[in-house]
This record gives structure tokens, C-alpha cells and sequence, in this order.
């Protein structure tokens, strides 16, 4: 059980409370860091201050890289395209050129110590209650840790520098009452292990993926599936593991949410309870296989539909795949919408990295009554590739962390955006504010072609001239061009190709 707050914590309390209860917009701001320290009183400013010294120490030790070997005991840090040697300079550029992230970051700071403490003070006065209160689930969630006496903190975090740790997915629909105290939870158990990574709680469940140690992941995957609030719901194989650790996330960051995965919808009104149906992997491969083998596949009853975002189908996809063209998970409602006589008496076949979207964006094209059925493979396309390697899919799964892709094939379906060259390895533009992934091969690349568009290389190159531009993130050619939610004038024709042809690239 956690131990009682001193009077600094319950300076702390007033703080973070406060301002948990101010509303705090994803947005731009001119500075955002002023705006928000405004708001606060002179005591709480005390210890916004110490959130975001930490945010920002936390932020420049993320871009620190190893030194050249000669120069073994300097440190140097890379940002934005941009090499730095002194502490002085990266310090600087930080506090000019990202004083967006962070705000953000020491508001996600304020927060996860508003909901710490708070489960904490309960936590408290539980134990002063009598023991039938105790015996409450939710009130006692917090002492799931597991114990790690035995263990050294050398093997527990022994991976993290290199290849032989792990990164878990998972994800578990179930009505939660207290979120706030299953994030204090979750905060201090990844924090024991020493493992990073996100994870979202909500009233309807959870969603994470951590990287650690295989000690970590293992002690972690163990306390999920003996903790009563899992342990009927979760089984070892929603757990998807693959080659990684800690270092493929900057840090770690829990938080509570209105949906674990953000479609946009309350789930009060769509809901997980009502998805399509699943389909194990070898169940929906064979379903797959007849889709693709059909005489005339343009005249088909079946739609075998991504539900991922444009950039990760890009990389790689279902063969005869409906990929839609869109940003972000959020906007699939109105996709469906835009285009529903498009699955009108149709079979579809819908599937995502791990399950999760397709668990909401099931539910949503069912509530639509229009398909003639609905599946979902279950465990996503991660699980599929575990027995299918060189299956239907082809390509890489891309992933929301440093290693941005995963390789089970040796299929390459994408090309570099400039010479048209095959090629499947994303890089972020180089452009500073613009957050695109960008597939530009090494003889491009070496060009200095780096950017994601026009409108970010000419910035870029404007930049690097000592000449203003304004600031931007996503306000560029490219989606100035794409239309937030496309229409589909007609569906791919598949091509059927043996799954046992794995070693030739395939385009789609």
C-alpha cells in the first residue's frame, strides 16, 4: 500500500488539482507556457515550475545520442536534423523551437500526479476503514505488484539498451468504475519493472503497449492475468510480443481516457459489446484465400477492409485490400458514412494491427445495418503474421513507437516518394513542426530531398538559410491535397496470388 503523503505532498495535492480541473487544448498557442502559468496561484506556480523543469529534462534526454568514439566522454544531443555539443545550445533550441511539447508534457505531468495522488489519498483512508470496505477490488488494485525481492534491478532492466528485450501489445474491453485509480496502478507497476511505453484506461477497458526487459514483460504479463480486474477477461495469448524493449519509447506515459483506442464516438453510443465477428487467424486466411481465388473478385459479395490509417496500409496490406485513404482512426465513422452503399449486402472482412479498432469500427458499420455480415480478425494483423509470415499479407506492420515497422516478410509494397524506387522505411520530414512520415530512399536522401513535400523542403531550406517562416505542423502540400474523408468511386480488384509467394515484392 502506498504510504502517507507529508505536508510537501499535500502542497503537491493542491496543485496538481488545481489544475487538473483546468481545461487543457491540444492546440497551437502563441505561449502556451504563459497562458497557463497565468492561471495559477503564487503557490501552485511553485510546483508547475518543477513540472515542467522535469518535462523539459525529460524531453532533452530523449535526444541525446552517443558520442563519436573519440570523443567518448562528451555528450551530445540530435534534434530536428541538428547536431548539438553543448548542454547551452540544445537547451536553447528546446525552449524555443519546442515549447508546444513542452507544455503538453507538463500538463501530462500535472496530471498523472493529480491522479497518483488521489489514489494515493484513497488508498489511504481505505486502510483506516473497516476490513469489509477493504476487501473492495478496485480499492485494493493498487497492491497488485508483483515482487521483485529476488530479483536485482541489473536483470530487470538489462534489455534496455538493446535487442533482447520485448514490447508487449494488448488491449481488454471490460466495464472499469475507477479509472483513475487503475492509472495510478498501471503508473507505479510499469514504473517497479522499469518498463515505458502508453497506456490508455477508460470506463470501457484498456490499451497498452510497454517495452522492457523479457523479465519485465513477463512479471508485467503475469500480475495482468492474476489481478481480478483482468483475470476472466484477459488470457496470455491477448498479448502480443515482439523484438524491442524500453528504448522504443521515450518515456512512459499513462492516462485516462473517454475510449482506450479514439474513433471519436462516446461509447456509450457505440459500443464494444456489439462487434462483428471473430475469426481466428487461420479462419480468416482461409477466408482470404477465397476472396482472392474468386473468378471475378470486381463483382464480389466481400470487402476485406483496413482499418488502419493511409501511412501504415501503405507499407503494407492485405492483398485486394480496401485501404482508405485517411489521418486517423477518428475519421472512420465518416468514412463509412461517405461511402455506405459501398458495403451495402456485402460480406466484410476487417482487420487492424492488433484488433482493437476493429473491436468499435465493427460495431459502428454493423450499427449502420447495411453489410450483410461482419468479421474482424481477431489479434489483428500481429497474431496473423505469428502463423502466416508469408501469408496474404504483404509487406511490414507498422507500429506506433521508434521502431515504426516490423518485418515478417521480405515483400516490399511501397516506393520512395521521389524516384518511384521500392522502399518501406519511414523517416520523419526533416522539416521542423512537420510531423509526416516520409519514404525517401538513400540515393534521394543523399540528394537532400528529406522532406515529406515541396512546402516543407522549400521551408526547410529557408530554415537552414536564416530566413523566418512561419511555424506549422501538419499544414502542407500533402494534406492540402489528400481530402480529410476520401470517396471510393470503385473497389480494388484483387490479385490472387499464391500465399507461398513470399520472396518476390508485391504491388497491390
Amino acid at each position: 500500500m502506498p504510504s502517507s503523503t507529508s505536508s510537501d505532498q499535500d502542497d503537491l495535492e493542491t496543485c496538481v488539482l488545481k489544475f487538473f480541473d483546468l481545461e487543457i487544448k491540444d492546440t497551437s498557442l502563441t505561449s502556451p507556457s504563459s497562458n497557463l502559468k497565468v492561471e495559477l496561484d503564487g503557490n501552485t506556480k511553485k510546483k508547475y515550475s518543477f513540472a515542467k523543469k522535469k518535462a523539459f529534462a525529460l524531453f532533452v534526454k530523449t535526444k541525446q545520442v552517443p558520442a563519436p568514439p573519440l570523443e567518448c566522454e562528451e555528450r551530445q544531443w540530435k534534434c530536428c536534423q541538428r547536431l548539438f555539443t553543448d548542454q547551452t545550445s540544445i537547451h536553447r533550441h528546446v525552449a524555443t523551437q519546442h515549447a508546444d511539447e513542452i507544455h503538453l508534457q507538463t500538463a501530462a505531468n500535472l496530471k498523472q500526479l493529480a491522479a497518483s495522488l488521489s489514489a494515493s489519498k484513497s488508498l489511504v483512508s481505505a486502510d483506516r476503514k473497516n476490513s469489509q470496505e477493504e476487501s473492495s477490488t478496485h480499492s485494493h488494485v493498487s497492491a497488485w505488484l508483483p515482487d521483485i525481492s529476488h530479483v536485482s534491478t541489473d536483470e530487470l532492466i538489462s534489455a534496455q539498451g538493446s535487442e533482447e528485450g520485448e514490447v508487449l501489445l494488448y488491449y481488454c474491453y471490460r466495464d472499469l468504475e475507477e479509472p483513475h485509480r487503475i492509472c495510478a496502478w498501471q503508473t507505479k507497476l510499469c514504473q517497479h519493472l522499469h518498463l515505458t511505453g502508453k497506456v490508455r484506461i477508460a470506463t470501457e477497458g484498456i490499451n497498452g503497449t510497454v517495452g522492457g526487459s523479457k523479465l519485465a514483460t513477463r512479471l508485467y504479463v503475469e500480475v495482468m492475468l492474476s489481478c481480478p480486474l483482468f483475470k476472466d477477461y484477459l488470457c496470455k495469448d491477448d498479448f502480443k510480443a515482439s523484438k524491442g524493449g524500453a528504448h522504443c519509447f521515450p518515456e512512459l506515459r499513462v492516462g485516462v481516457f473517454e475510449e482506450i483506442v479514439p474513433m471519436g464516438i462516446s461509447p456509450s453510443k457505440i459500443s464494444y459489446k456489439k462487434p462483428g465477428i471473430h475469426l481466428s487467424p487461420g479462419e480468416f486466411h482461409k477466408e482470404v484465400e477465397k476472396f482472392l481465388s474468386q473468378a471475378n473478385p470486381e463483382q464480389s459479395d466481400t470487402i476485406l477492409l483496413d482499418c488502419r490509417n493511409f501511412y501504415e496500409s501503405k507499407i503494407g496490406r492485405f492483398q485486394g485490400c480496401l485501404a482508405p485513404d485517411i489521418r486517423k482512426f477518428s475519421y472512420f465513422p465518416s468514412y463509412v458514412d461517405k461511402n455506405l452503399e459501398l458495403f451495402r449486402e456485402k460480406k466484410v472482412l476487417m482487420y487492424c494491427t492488433g484488433g482493437i479498432r476493429c473491436e468499435r469500427g465493427s460495431a459502428y458499420l454493423k450499427a449502420k445495418g447495411v453489410c450483410k455480415e461482419v468479421f474482424q480478425l481477431k489479434g489483428g494483423i500481429h497474431k496473423y503474421l505469428e502463423e502466416f509470415p508469408n501469408g496474404f499479407y504483404k509487406g511490414k506492420l507498422f507500429v506506433f513507437d521508434e521502431r515504426y515497422a516490423l518485418s515478417y516478410n521480405s515483400a516490399v509494397v511501397s516506393e520512395c516518394s521521389y524516384c518511384g524506387a521500392q522502399w518501406d522505411q519511414y523517416k520523419l520530414c526533416s522539416t521542423p513542426q512537420c510531423r509526416q512520415l516520409v519514404l525517401t530512399c538513400p540515393a534521394c536522401e543523399g540528394q537532400g530531398l528529406t522532406a515529406c513535400c515541396v512546402t516543407c523542403q522549400d521551408k526547410g531550406h529557408r530554415q537552414a538559410s536564416g530566413l523566418p517562416q512561419d511555424s506549422f505542423k501538419e499544414e502542407c502540400e500533402c494534406t492540402a491535397r489528400r481530402p480529410r474523408i476520401p470517396r471510393e468511386l470503385s473497389l480494388p480488384v484483387p490479385l490472387p496470388v499464391s500465399p507461398d509467394v513470399g520472396e518476390d515484392p508485391l504491388l497491390v
